[in-house]
């Protein structure tokens, strides 16, 4: 931790805190610290006061690369992948369904499920073309939607 004019003395707040202690939970993780060490420290860094009972307790460590230091994002699902899972779910569930009947009344019943499972598939077949050829469809009030990339 750098300290820059006094700032050393500045009352740390819970995400400071916080912070160090996932730094500790992490070296302990590594093996770089006993569970003793690390207990101590982190009882340490819960009750730091100031900025300057909280620079010790990482000292020795290594730091934290720069990509493990910012918040990870999750990918986004784009909403065809979206409506395609949901697609197969409901799918899947109509054919239990229907295999269920089936089997409980003793002869084949007519596959209803085809009339489900068919048209709504072949909608977003042709929504997956048209969003590879660079088509954007219309959102919601005639707006085009983006998708991020």
């Amino acid at each position: 931790m750098v300290v820059v004019d006094g700032s050393d003395q500045v009352r740390v707040a819970d995400v400071e805190r916080e912070r160090v202690a996932a730094a500790l939970a992490q070296a302990h993780g590594e093996g770089r610290l006993t569970l003793a060490e690390y207990d101590e420290r982190v009882r340490a860094a819960h009750g730091a006061v100031v900025r300057a009972d909280l620079a010790p307790l990482t000292a020795d460590l290594p730091p934290a690369p720069a990509a493990e230091q910012a918040p990870r994002r999750r990918p986004r699902v784009s909403p065809l992948r979206a409506a395609l899972a949901v697609w197969a779910a409901v799918s899947v569930l109509n054919l239990v369904i229907w295999v269920a009947v089936s089997v409980g009344t003793g002869a084949p019943v007519a596959p209803w499920w085809i009339w489900v499972a068919g048209p709504w598939g072949v909608v977003l077949v042709l929504q997956a073309l048209a969003a590879r050829a660079g088509f954007t469809p219309p959102g919601p009030f005639g707006c085009a939607v983006r998708t991020p990339r």
